[in-house]
C-alpha cells in the first residue's frame, strides 16, 4: 500500500481522499449533531472553534476529492457526489465506501440512476399530436355537438 506522500498513484490519491473523507465527516457529524444543538442552548464555543477547522478541512478534501476524480476519470456523478459529501452529514462515510469500492475494484462503469428513478414514459407515436377535442378549437365529438333540429 502506499503512502500518503506518494503523489504519483491511484493508491496514494484514494489514501488521500479516505483520510480526509473521514476527517470532514466526523466534523461535520459533530457540528450538526452537537454543536447546533449546543448552539441553540446559548453555548457557541462548539461551532466557533470546529466551524473553521472543518471548512479548512473540507477545502482540503475538495482538493484531495478532484485529484482522485482526476486520475479514476470519474464521471460527473461521482464528483457531485463528492463533492456533496462534505455538505450532508453522515453522507461522507457513504459516498467514501461507494468510491473506495470502484477505485478498488477498478471499474471504469460510470454511475447510473437507479432504475426506479430513470424510468421514462414511451415515446408518443410519431407524427402531430392531436388536436384537444371539444370547443377549444380541437374537432368536436358527440357529446359537445347537438342535432340542429333540437
Amino acid at each position: 500500500m502506499s503512502s500518503l506522500g506518494d503523489f504519483s498513484s491511484l493508491d496514494g490519491a484514494l489514501l488521500r481522499y479516505r483520510v480526509l473523507a473521514y476527517v470532514v465527516g466526523v466534523g461535520l457529524a459533530v457540528l450538526v449533531f452537537a454543536g447546533i444543538p449546543l448552539q441553540a442552548l446559548g453555548h457557541p464555543q462548539l461551532v466557533t472553534v470546529l466551524g473553521p477547522i472543518h471548512g479548512i478541512f473540507y477545502l482540503l478534501y475538495l482538493v484531495a476529492a478532484l485529484d482522485l476524480a482526476r486520475r479514476a476519470r470519474f464521471g460527473l456523478a461521482e464528483m457531485l457526489a463528492m463533492v456533496g459529501a462534505g455538505f450532508v452529514p453522515i453522507l461522507a462515510f457513504v459516498i467514501e465506501r461507494r468510491i473506495t469500492r470502484r477505485v478498488r475494484n477498478g471499474s471504469l462503469e460510470p454511475w447510473r440512476l437507479p432504475s426506479w428513478a430513470s424510468r421514462r414514459r414511451a415515446a408518443p407515436a410519431p407524427g402531430p399530436a392531436p388536436a384537444p377535442a371539444g370547443e377549444w378549437g380541437g374537432p368536436e365529438t358527440e357529446a359537445t355537438t347537438t342535432p340542429a333540429g333540437d
